[in-house]
């Protein structure tokens, strides 16, 4: 059978954008070295903005269901907890899932398969990508399966293979940056004490980073921390007794017990192109960075679902080809941004001396403890950390502004008092316009003859302080994001803009998508 998208590596990136796309009608082929899936997970939060992503696929509460909600972060010094930043309280009003959600990687991915195969999709275990051709009008794929080598034809191919991409190398892409000094450990334990109460608790005492992070078991919780003296010289014959007085003592640990124990080193890189060509690099293939701020997994999930909305609006002729140039300057943006500010926090957080001493143990406690006063503060944090802040200003697909709301931003959540909001409409991962107030009879003419969903939502003051503007004409791309935000409503703008990039929304449109719908 012939795919248009062969993806390459079947981790949470590589299986997401192959859901996104089946649900777009795109059947891809997704292949993967490795035996089976994952059976040990590095990866452990899901992020706010992965949640509001997933809803879309209608995965969010099956997700939510089987992972364990963190309702606050914790930071201890000398031994006792000093500050706490309740979640709900500093983005309750932000997004419909104000927490962080520990989901293990293994379970997250075995998730992922069952929704996969329940849409006719299968991966293909133990088949290894050798190295492929980009012929311009289409891709040679040399593969070696448990049944010989096969050359399969393709008209994309996503690497989704990880930090030692075969992808990535058959491009010739450089994967410029450098190792951390310190060495990481992981520990999954078992035990009681304050600090096993299934919230997020973070150590400032000493300058080698350790957090204990709550797992979906009652009783159980991951170690995360690092080590810069002469252990860090041992890694293959570290245990888990070589690093365990300090957590013990510095969180109160009792009875612990490790049932899983890990060391590793991290990277800091970003690939210097995400795209060349037919072919594209997504997630750990395209950037790495210190895993201690749990945005790894969520930034290739998030390069997943940018990159497949415009595959599919390309291979059903809504689009030029040239919509795809754009994914490179979305995403690759945000990775060397995010790249450079985690490793900004880790070193602050890891920097040895006196003065860094004083500063996270005396002075980041109380001023934490304050910064839950500042709402503004507390929600540029939450927003930061959760992905919600991630944006495509400037980007060719992003043009206008309404009040608070640029093109490019994520359309703000509003909830509504009947318990609905105005993001269950991105279910259906079209484009589609919203308007917050009056559509004048024009909008809805042009709505109809292009087939374009058209929600209206009567005016309310929640929306005002959401930042959106009175009958402003909001155009929206598949992912949530602003395409046009235009104050005067005018056609004109969104007709120009059609007719810059292209798009063609009357190719495979929704059959429903013709009636204007109040909300």
């Amino acid at each position: 059978m012939h795919h248009d998208v062969l993806i390459v590596g079947a981790g949470p990136t590589g299986l997401v954008l192959a859901l996104w796309l089946v649900k777009q009608g795109v059947r891809p082929r997704i292949i993967d070295r490795n035996a089976g899936p994952a059976t040990t997970s590095h990866s452990l939060s899901v992020q706010a903005r992965t949640l509001e992503l997933y809803r879309q696929l209608n995965l969010a509460d099956a997700v939510v269901a089987r992972g364990h909600k963190v309702p606050a972060v914790n930071f201890w010094v000398k031994g006792a907890p000093e500050a706490r930043l309740l979640f709900e309280k500093i983005g309750g009003e932000e997004t419909p899932y104000p927490f962080l959600l520990i989901f293990p990687q293994a379970e997250h991915e075995r998730l992922l398969l069952e929704w996969l195969e329940q849409a006719g999709v299968t991966v293909e275990r133990q088949h290894e990508l050798l190295g492929f051709t980009d012929h311009g009008s289409h891709i040679t794929a040399h593969i070696q399966s448990p049944n010989g080598e096969e050359f399969y034809t393709t008209r994309f191919i996503a690497g989704c293979d990880g930090a030692k991409s075969t992808v990535r190398e058959s491009l010739g892409i450089g994967f410029a940056g450098r190792n951390y000094e310190r060495l990481y450990y992981a520990a999954d334990i078992t035990g009681s004490g304050p600090a096993f109460d299934g919230e997020l608790h973070i150590d400032l005492d000493e300058a080698d980073f350790l957090a204990l992070f709550p797992l979906p078991t009652p009783g159980r919780a991951r170690l995360l921390g690092t080590l810069r003296d002469e252990r860090a010289a041992r890694a293959e014959t570290l245990t888990f007794a070589d690093v365990s007085a300090r957590p013990i003592r510095h969180f109160q640990l009792q009875n612990t017990v490790e049932t899983w124990f890990s060391t590793f080193v991290v990277n800091q890189r970003v690939c210097a192109q995400m795209r060349k060509g037919a072919a594209f690099l997504l997630g750990d293939a395209a950037h790495i960075h210190t895993p201690a701020g749990g945005q790894g997994m969520n930034t290739g999930i998030g390069d997943a679902i940018n990159l497949a909305w415009k595959l599919a609006a390309v291979l059903h002729g809504q689009a030029p080809a040239s919509l795809l140039d754009s994914y490179e300057g979305e995403r690759i943006r945000f990775a060397r941004r995010l790249v450079a500010t985690t490793d900004r926090g880790f070193r602050f957080a890891t920097t040895p001396g006196m003065f860094a001493d004083l500063l996270r143990t005396r002075l980041m406690p109380p001023l934490l403890a304050r910064m839950t006063r500042f709402e503004a503060m507390c929600s540029y944090l939450f927003r930061t950390v959760s992905q919600i802040n991630v944006n495509y200003r400037g980007s060719p697909l992003s043009r206008g502004m309404a009040v608070e709301v640029h093109s490019g931003d994520r359309l703000p959540w509003v909830q509504m008092e009947d318990g609905l909001d105005n993001l269950t409409s991105l279910c259906a991962l079209n484009w589609q316009v919203h308007v917050y107030g009056k559509a004048e009879a024009d909008l809805t003419a042009w709505c109809l003859a292009r087939e374009i969903p058209l929600h209206l939502f009567p005016w309310r003051e929640a929306y005002e302080t959401a930042g959106l503007e009175r009958d402003a004409v909001y155009l929206l791309r598949p992912d949530g994001y602003v395409g046009v935000a235009d104050p005067s409503g005018s056609v004109m703008v969104l007709e120009d803009y059609c007719a810059d990039l292209g798009l063609d929304f009357c190719k495979k449109a929704s059959p429903q998508a013709a009636q204007p719908r109040a909300e």
